[in-house]
């Protein structure tokens, strides 16, 4: 298999960190609206749903994307590879789940409440859909948010040593 020079995986890996800083920092701006903020009106309410899908939209799902695919790149192209370590396996385990639970819950609530409130502003407080959501996403979102970071601990403490199958021989 072709291996990176060693300013290239340097490289790449940096491109990594770049998009889980994207990813981490617009997981946490969320949150902060999502939790912190108070609005006091209808239409303050809609700013907020869509700024939430807008930081979902063009910055979460990018990051993510991007650090799927450079984490690919890192996993084919250099030796840290896909299987050898422990922690690598986990964080492949939990970068996907993490994307599909992103994908098919999150993701669509967030836009769900932001299509709502869009169309009903205040009285959207009273749609069960909408409360729905917001319950899901006031739920959900933080374990998220704590499994990214978790990911990103490891990543940095790259504990469990190597996977069975692939211990050193003493």
């Amino acid at each position: 298999m072709p291996k990176l020079n060693a300013t290239a995986r340097m490289w790449l890996k940096g491109i990594h960190i770049v998009f889980i800083g994207a990813w981490v920092g617009a997981a946490t701006c969320m949150l902060l609206l999502h939790f912190v903020s108070r609005p006091t009106s209808g239409d303050e309410m809609y700013a907020i749903n869509e700024a939430l899908k807008l930081i979902d939209d063009f910055v979460i799902i990018p990051a993510a994307i991007g650090s799927l695919l450079t984490g690919l790149l890192i996993s084919w192209l250099t030796p840290w590879g896909f299987f050898k370590w422990r922690w690598i396996v986990v964080k492949w385990a939990l970068t996907i789940s993490v994307m599909l639970f992103g994908t098919f819950a999150l993701g669509p609530w967030v836009n769900g409440m932001a299509e709502i409130s869009a169309a009903e502003r205040w009285q959207a407080l009273q749609n069960p859909t909408y409360l729905h959501y917001r319950q899901m996403l006031s739920i959900f979102s933080s374990p998220q948010f704590i499994v990214l970071l978790f990911m990103v601990i490891i990543s940095v403490l790259k504990p469990w040593g190597r996977s069975k199958g692939n211990a050193r021989q003493a």
